[in-house]
């Protein structure tokens, strides 16, 4: 599934669009995943990450 992060596992989250009326409506929360090529066992893969893990990935790199 597109949506879903292949490493935390995180997808799309529910709650509320909330007016200045107080009104509410439903809507998802999806979390922001890109498709990007990570070094895994000397070997590219190809793999769906949101940004969040991204970030981690990048700081236990430095």
């Amino acid at each position: 599934m597109a949506g879903v992060c292949d490493i935390c596992g995180k997808t799309k989250s529910f709650g509320h669009n909330v007016s200045h009326s107080k009104r509410r409506t439903n809507r998802d929360f999806r979390p922001n995943v890109q498709r990007k090529r990570l070094l895994i066992n000397n070997e590219l893969v190809r793999l769906n990450v949101c940004t969040r893990c991204m970030r981690t990935v990048q700081k236990s790199v430095r």
